[in-house]
């Protein structure tokens, strides 16, 4: 025979009734707590939303507990969010909440949310703000975009923005209808313009306009149509880092007229609006239009005058040369003449003293002719029909023809007889 069991047993809808019971008279009342809403979890088709709360420490998460915002309770927060922050509730952010504890025997302990102290989250983000302008300060990159030299023309663009927004429709309107008729040439980089996922979808587009940059003069960021709400993922710091950073100027026109985002900061031109930024590239064509014109016109009007003026200033000159080329002529004329007596006078001079010095040569080979020698009572003998300079040259027994300057003698050599010294 069994002993009757001593164990006292409980269900468990009584022991979550005794918790329940526990927690409800020990918090009796709501109280402040400091939490990263992770995840918002809004239900569009009931209205409520479920965030998941998380407490982390060096990024590691030491706390997580589950809430719960009532349809009429978001709406008012939302919309307090929004006035005070230009931001809605959503995930990511740090939230000072009104809550109390409530427990439920299927989903046990959770926190219901009956309030958020928006200028707390306020706080927040511009702590965020100025950590990133400090840490691009810091890193002497916050003015590296401004440093650009901007193209004269900035006729070649990349656009990032979302194919639907009105900001980018009325910013291409702007430029494609301009009544200028200036051409421009634009790329678009879709990419998601508000919220948690916009600054890497932006970085994404960034990265490949960057592998073709040389293809384009500038970016153009151009949100528009969304007023101030969602603006806080600009100054997110990676997205802020890679604009001031990037090798063509940056040009934003996100669309509000609050406060300034770090990514506009730190952009070559910040525009309040996309209509804005493209009357400003309208104006750059402008600049350099207005000048040409101007200078057409004023070639225009001055130029006739100027080919008079200078048709004048040439025939003067050329009558000018005509005069100073007569009268170098003439003078060179004169000169040529004077030469030219000159030269006769001395050719006659040098003729004279030539024809004298022949005159006197001549005089000198008439007295060394051969007859003039054989007057002076010189003769010339032949033999052999041969000049005879010396004895050695006769032969004996030979004739011997001696011419004298009255005629010749023929004799015959009988005996020859030398002089002792020769």
């Amino acid at each position: 025979m069994s002993e009757p069991s001593t164990k006292k047993i409980f269900t468990l809808s009584q022991v979550a009734g005794s918790i329940k019971k526990t927690l409800f008279e020990r918090y009796t009342s709501s109280f402040w707590v400091k939490a990263e809403m992770n995840k918002l979890n809004h239900y569009s088709h009931s209205g409520h939303c479920y965030p998941d709360l998380v407490e982390k420490n060096g990024g590691k998460i030491i706390a997580e507990m589950r809430s719960v915002l009532w349809k009429g309770d978001f709406q008012f927060i939302n919309q307090r969010f929004i006035d005070v922050l230009q931001e809605p509730l959503k995930d990511g952010i740090d939230v000072l909440m009104l809550v109390s504890i409530t427990f439920d025997a299927v989903y046990g302990v959770s926190l219901r949310i009956l309030d958020i102290d928006p200028s707390f989250s306020l706080g927040e983000l511009t702590k965020e703000k100025q950590e990133s302008i400090n840490r691009l300060v810091k890193e002497k990159i916050f003015d590296l975009n401004k440093e650009l030299i901007f193209p004269l023309l900035p006729k070649r663009l990349a656009i990032i923005s979302v194919e639907t927004s009105k900001g980018l429709a009325d910013f291409l309107k702007i430029i494609e209808n301009n009544i200028w008729n200036y051409k421009f040439e634009y790329q678009l980089f879709p990419a998601l313009l508000q919220g948690d996922k916009a600054p890497a979808s932006i970085l994404s587009q960034l990265k490949s306009i960057r592998e073709n940059y040389s293809n384009f003069d500038a970016v153009a960021l151009i949100r528009g149509g969304g007023g101030d709400i969602g603006l806080t993922c600009y100054n997110n710091y990676l997205l802020a880092s890679e604009l001031a950073q990037f090798p063509l100027p940056i040009l934003t026109g996100i669309g509000h007229a609050t406060n300034e985002t770090v990514s506009e900061m730190v952009a070559f031109k910040n525009a309040i609006t996309p209509s804005e930024l493209a009357d400003f590239l309208i104006q750059c064509f402008h600049q350099f239009a207005v000048p040409v014109l101007e200078a057409e016109d004023f070639l225009g009007k001055k130029v006739p005058s100027l080919i008079q003026e200078k048709k004048r200033d040439v025939y003067q000159l050329s009558r000018q040369f005509q005069l100073a080329s007569q009268n170098a002529l003439r003078t060179q004329n004169a000169e040529i003449t004077m030469l030219k007596n000159a030269i006769k006078i001395l050719a006659r001079q040098h003729l004279s003293i030539e024809e004298n010095a022949l005159k006197s040569i001549e005089q000198q080979i008439n007295l060394l002719h051969p007859n003039n020698v054989l007057r002076r009572g010189f003769s010339i003998s032949y033999q052999n029909g041969k000049l005879v300079k010396d004895i050695g040259s006769i032969n004996e027994d030979e004739e011997l023809i001696t011419l004298f300057y009255d005629g010749e003698v023929k004799s015959i050599i009988k005996a020859i007889k030398k002089n002792n010294d020769g």
